[in-house]
């Protein structure tokens, strides 16, 4: 079912129905190419991300990618570690030029693993300790939305065993600390100046993406430019995160970080009273990749939707959308902000 919504305006068209085949899209008509796809590792359990006979995503949706961008258009692909060298095999196979992998970072991620110490309690049948109980909170906006809830309280437990004791806080994961995104070009038609003539697009737009320098700070380079600083393929975020990057040595300017130029952490849970998504992305950092890979005007496709985010900065950033989402629960919720994005927008431009 095509959804169309603000049709005097025309600037967006969502679709509720699978990706695949992409139906819709003329060829060589889209400017620009920003995703999420699930990645295929049952992230909370959730169905639509579960391999079954067939890999998530399935590759043929990017050659149909491929086949709806103009010649030199780009594309980011958001993916996950263990399983991003297959997207980008994918991505290969089906004709997409892989330029780079940005790293989105943010100090919010989940660690998968064990309590290795009472794991070991139990495997000896040895009963662990209890030791007090914790309120499990997870991804929700407390004080925020009316959704948020603390679920039952659990039960602390320490090692009792010598074994467990000596393994006590080890795991088999470390916390995730970023996300990679895959950046993809189509092939252009002759030069790069040769395809921007005939279609508009091939290049990135780094002078509406620059980082700001800090309050005080020096110019940097031969020829320092009055915006900032070229946008990098290191994307992050928070105070916290500074920290980190200064408890390993790394100054500043070497990641290009800046108080002015924040992405925010991955959103938690229920922050919007409709929204429960469970892999929602922030707008301000679609925001930006919006604006690095399109100028106003242009249309900009994600074939996976979700709950719309690539969307709304569409519409902030007075770009075109045409988007996909199969899961009817998210749909709505990005019909609705989307709707509201768009409304926003028509007000600002004094429609």
């Amino acid at each position: 079912m095509l959804q169309e919504i603000n049709e005097t305006s025309n600037s967006y068209k969502i679709y509720n129905k699978s990706c695949m085949g992409l139906e819709g899209i003329e060829d060589n008509s889209i400017d620009a190419l920003i995703t999420d796809p699930p990645y295929g590792i049952s992230v909370f359990n959730e169905t639509w991300d579960k391999p079954q006979e067939q890999e998530i995503p399935n590759p043929k949706i990017w050659g149909d990618c491929l086949r709806v961008l103009k010649p030199g258009a780009f594309g980011l692909v958001f993916s996950f570690p263990r399983v991003m060298h297959r997207v980008m095999w994918h991505l290969e196979e089906q004709g997409f030029i892989i330029k780079d992998v940005f790293s989105w970072v943010y100090f919010n991620g989940m660690p998968k693993t064990r309590n290795i110490g009472v794991d070991l309690d139990k495997a000896q049948n040895v009963k662990s300790e209890v030791v007090g109980t914790y309120k499990y909170v997870q991804g929700y906006k407390k004080n925020g939305a009316e959704t948020y809830k603390v679920q039952q309280e659990k039960p602390i437990l320490e090692p009792s065993s010598e074994l467990g004791k000596k393994y006590k806080g080890a795991g088999t994961n470390v916390k995730p600390f970023y996300e990679p995104i895959i950046l993809v070009q189509k092939r252009p038609e002759g030069s790069t100046a040769e395809n921007i003539i005939k279609h508009g697009v091939g290049v990135l737009n780094l002078e509406a993406t620059r980082i700001p320098y800090l309050d005080g700070e020096t110019k940097v380079g031969h020829n320092p430019h009055p915006l900032g600083r070229v946008a990098g393929n290191i994307l992050t975020a928070d105070e916290l995160e500074k920290e980190y990057f200064k408890y390993f040595g790394v100054q500043l300017a070497d990641v290009e970080l800046t108080e002015k130029f924040i992405f925010k952490s991955k959103v938690r849970q229920n922050a919007e009273n409709f929204n429960n998504h469970p892999t929602k992305k922030p707008v301000r950092l679609m925001e930006h990749l919006v604006k690095l890979l399109s100028w106003e005007g242009q249309t900009v496709l994600d074939p996976f939707m979700g709950s719309g985010s690539t969307g709304v900065a569409c519409m902030t950033q007075n770009r075109n959308f045409v988007g996909y989402e199969l899961e009817e629960k998210f749909f709505d919720i990005a019909q609705k902000r989307i709707g509201e994005a768009e409304k926003d927008r028509l007000e600002r431009l004094d429609f």
